[in-house]
């Protein structure tokens, strides 16, 4: 029985998503075509608060989805003293394509829309890329090492992008989101990059320098937030969809961002050093809070 409930779920929640993800970006994608026409900065904010608001809507419609889980529950610590009047650089762990769903829907009423660094590749998702383009998502395309000795003109090209996204961010309160691992979480990924961590791979520490180098004081709070589905390790997109997802733990942390934070990461050679140990040390935290929280879950029998 519970299998066919499943079963029901998945084929009822994918076509939702798909129309509520479609209602929302085409309008966005139009907007943003007449941006891009319309170069003129007091006709580009009106368009951007558009954009927004579509993206709240957006936003909305994922949280109506996740009711079709009754089963589905929420352990969030953290949210208090958040504001949507606020600017916020808020980093995460990256364990699935669920997590994004999760951010947009938690933080939705309480701090500003989030813009999300975003790969290369995500560009030609239907509707989605454009999209994201049209709300200034940075898309972010990596270079392997291999590659930046055959062409090493490509080298500091995802930091000039973060640069150039960060300026568009200054006029109106915004959340700028980066997946500081720079990929999803798998065991294979953390064996073969040799990560010191337990539950996490290493963070990278340009995207966030830039944005705090190019926002500076505008930044009130770096957000720490931590994201675990300690019931569902293996897939928790999937059993998302399914409406198999029972239990989803956030933690968030707010950081001041102090004078120290703020460098030039590309060519300081000393601050890029600092900058790198005080993300590892909060990558080291967050990873003895994920050992914790999945240790009670086993406990408590989750």
């Amino acid at each position: 029985m519970s299998r066919l409930l499943a079963t029901l779920t998945l084929f009822l929640s994918i076509p939702l998503a798909i129309l509520v993800t479609v209602a929302c970006s085409v309008p966005i994608i139009l907007a943003g075509l007449l941006k891009l026409l319309l170069p003129v900065p007091a006709i580009w904010r009106v368009i951007s608060r558009f954009c927004n608001f579509m993206m709240y809507c957006w936003c909305e419609g994922l949280a109506l989805l996740l009711h079709l889980n009754p089963q589905l529950k929420w352990d969030v610590e953290g949210l208090e003293g958040l504001s949507q009047k606020n600017w916020y650089l808020l980093i995460c762990n990256h364990r699935s394509w669920a997590d994004i769903v999760i951010l947009c829907v938690l933080f939705r009423k309480h701090i500003p829309v989030n813009k999300y660094f975003l790969k290369q590749q995500l560009a030609w998702v239907p509707f989605m890329g454009l999209a994201c383009w049209a709300l200034d998502m940075p898309f972010m395309k990596r270079y392997s090492r291999s590659y930046l000795i055959r062409h090493p003109e490509k080298r500091g090209k995802d930091v000039e992008t973060t640069r150039k996204s960060c300026e568009k961010f200054r006029i109106w309160p915004t959340t700028i989101v980066n997946f500081v691992e720079g990929s999803r979480l798998t065991e294979e990924k953390r064996q073969q990059t040799r990560s010191p961590f337990r539950h996490l791979l290493a963070p990278k520490a340009a995207g966030i320098a830039m944005a705090l180098n190019v926002l500076g004081s505008q930044f009130d709070k770096l957000l720490d937030v931590t994201l675990c589905y300690p019931q569902n390790t293996r897939n928790p997109f999937y059993d998302m969809l399914c409406g198999r997802l029972t239990r989803i733990v956030v933690r968030v942390n707010l950081v001041p961002i102090t004078d120290e934070l703020h460098g030039d990461y590309t060519n300081d050679k000393n601050f890029k050093r600092r900058f790198q140990q005080w993300l590892n040390t909060l990558w080291a935290q967050k990873d003895d809070r994920l050992e914790a929280i999945k240790e009670e879950s086993k406990k408590a029998g989750h």
